[in-house]
């Protein structure tokens, strides 16, 4: 019985679906499209491995992301970005603030020291000293001489501190729910056309672990649901993207009065969601603690 399923995909369903289509003939010997992301074939294999594997120990789930970017940005209409960071500046006062002021959130171990309970230093210092990441993870070695430069190079140093404010952790679900956040807020806050510039690389990032997911890992598609439904909420209330926020300057700030500041509402308990990403790999959890975290969630 199972062998023929594939089949009930009719023909009679084919044709309806492409109504009005338009046969083109071409004397190209290669695939050819309007559409330049199509016509490379190094980004057509990517983003056909990245959406259809599995995770596994060999390949790590963040592979290969710096060859997408660098695919994408080849195809960039760049005087027109440029263009319209510099029209958008003139219509937003924080955007053209925080790219005039130059505040680079990459901070020396000195600059951490003896932080007070609760504040902004405390946490950066804890992420600094007991996480094995590095908040320099993007563009290395690029120095800033421009306002392009800094944008490129201050959304690295704060992706880890917007994890931070926002309580979405560093872990599967954290990761889906602070995409979906930037999104909403981008869009909410900067022009549709210089937004998607903006949400170029988490829109692959998205729908590349949706469609994963999708095959492969139906717990953690359940859970990435509720994490995008939290990170929309979240993100619709910020006052503006937070990457605009000058980090440098709330490093002695309570948490609490930066959240209340701009619009971070609904943080996750810590730890909430720790337990996601088990649910994105091969090695899975136990069904039984699958079903007490996702009641726990409810």
């Amino acid at each position: 019985m199972t062998d023929n399923i594939a089949s009930r995909v009719s023909e009679a369903d084919v044709a309806y679906f492409n109504q009005g289509q338009v046969h083109h003939e071409t004397q190209s010997s290669v695939l050819i499209s309007s559409s330049p992301y199509l016509n490379d074939p190094e980004l057509r294999d990517l983003i056909a491995q990245e959406m259809l594997r599995r995770n596994g120990p060999d390949l790590p789930s963040t592979a290969y992301i710096p060859h997408v970017v660098k695919c994408l940005m080849k195809y960039e209409d760049w005087p027109r970005i440029f263009q319209l960071f510099e029209e958008e500046k003139q219509r937003l006062p924080e955007f053209k603030a925080w790219l005039e002021g130059r505040k680079v959130s990459l901070f020396k171990p000195e600059e951490l020291e003896d932080p007070k309970a609760g504040t902004l230093k405390e946490v950066v210092h804890d992420f600094v000293v007991n996480s094995p990441y590095n908040m320099d993870f993007f563009y290395q070695g690029l120095k800033i001489e421009n306002d392009f430069d800094f944008y490129q190079k201050e959304r690295t140093h704060s992706h880890d501190i917007e994890h931070m404010i926002t309580g979405f952790e560093t872990n599967h679900a954290g990761e889906i729910a602070l995409l979906e956040a930037n999104e909403v807020a981008v869009y909410n806050y900067f022009v549709p056309e210089l937004a998607a510039f903006f949400n170029r690389t988490g829109a692959y990032l998205k729908a590349k672990t949706m469609m994963k997911s999708g095959l492969h890992y139906p717990e953690s598609y359940a859970i990435e649901v509720k994490a995008r439904q939290v990170g929309a909420a979240q993100g619709a209330n910020w006052k503006h993207p937070l990457f605009l926020i000058p980090f440098r300057d709330m490093l002695d700030r309570q948490l609490s009065d930066i959240r209340e500041e701009f619009g971070i509402t609904n943080p996750p308990p810590p730890g909430e969601w720790a337990y996601t990403t088990a649910l994105s790999e091969d090695e899975r959890l136990p069904d039984n603690d699958v079903a007490a975290h996702a009641q726990a969630a409810e």
